[in-house]
């Protein structure tokens, strides 16, 4: 199968393909005059997908997503493995690239303690929220600053505020949109020591809205794993991929990504779906 796509796709010679392959050109054209099995025939279904797949998403999907989505197109069980030689076989894999977090260290106004203590799971919505800010660039050298709230129930991204600067009003607004969006919740909510966070105006926000404060302890980012998560997932999948002109063009693919992110994303540990098809489950 790999000899025959190379040569429609690549041009390459069937003699050089049958060398490198170790087989004989008597072989090849044995096998490509006989009746391919039910397996083959599943296998150029399967690949015929991750390819149309590949494409739509831009590449970035490894096998262990991309199995959870050819798992949603054919009526029987697709198994990872499968899908990783099949990946692998005709060069099919992720863009995805890493970039290592730096932690910046703050002077804190008030503190308190980390009453999250990296339990990260939690039994329901709105139980556990997790906050942070992230400066992302455009144009030539200008700085952005998100700042996102995300619910450790089913890592969806509650709330987002996309700015130039990294103020209070960021952090207030992605607060205050997150109350907005689930009325009535009164999660802990976990930081890191960032001096919004730490702000006396920021805690009486917390306090009217009876909602428990927590933070990272001082150079811990694990404390805030998650987040983190979140922050190198969609750098990798979205932002390191292109260059971003205007703040527009930056702010119109952020908003895209986190819809994608919460509607369409697909995780294994939400027993495959989306993180608002799983929260809305819990609903």
């Amino acid at each position: 199968m790999a000899i025959q796509e190379l040569h429609q796709n690549e041009k390459y010679s069937i003699l050089l393909l049958c060398q490198i392959a170790k087989v004989s050109r008597s072989a090849y054209y044995k096998w490509l005059k006989r009746t391919p099995s039910t397996n083959e025939k599943l296998n150029e279904e399967i690949v015929e997908e991750v390819k149309q797949l590949h494409e739509e998403l831009g590449g970035i999907y490894g096998y262990r997503r991309m199995t959870l989505k050819i798992n949603r197109r054919f009526k029987q069980p697709i198994n990872h493995k499968r899908v990783y030689r099949l990946m692998k076989l005709f060069g099919i894999q992720s863009v995805i690239r890493r970039k290592r977090t730096r932690y910046k260290p703050s002077s804190p106004k008030h503190i308190t303690e980390n009453v999250l203590n990296r339990e990260f799971h939690a039994k329901k919505p709105n139980e556990k929220w997790l906050t942070d800010v992230t400066e992302l660039s455009y144009g030539r050298s200008e700085k952005a600053y998100l700042s996102a709230i995300l619910d450790l129930y089913d890592g969806s991204i509650v709330s987002y505020v996309l700015g130039t600067s990294n103020n209070n009003p960021l952090v207030f607004k992605t607060f205050e949109q997150a109350l907005k969006r689930e009325p009535g919740a009164t999660p802990l909510l976990h930081s890191d020591r960032g001096y919004q966070y730490t702000s006396p105006y920021f805690k009486k926000k917390l306090e009217e809205a009876k909602v428990v404060q927590s933070m990272s302890r001082v150079g811990r980012c694990i404390d805030n794993g998650p987040m983190e998560s979140f922050w190198g997932t969609l750098k990798c999948e979205k932002y390191y991929l292109k260059k971003y002109k205007t703040y527009e063009e930056l702010e119109k693919e952020i908003k895209e990504y986190i819809y994608f992110y919460n509607n369409e994303r697909l995780q294994k540990r939400l027993n495959g779906l989306s993180p608002l098809e799983y929260r809305a489950e819990a609903v």
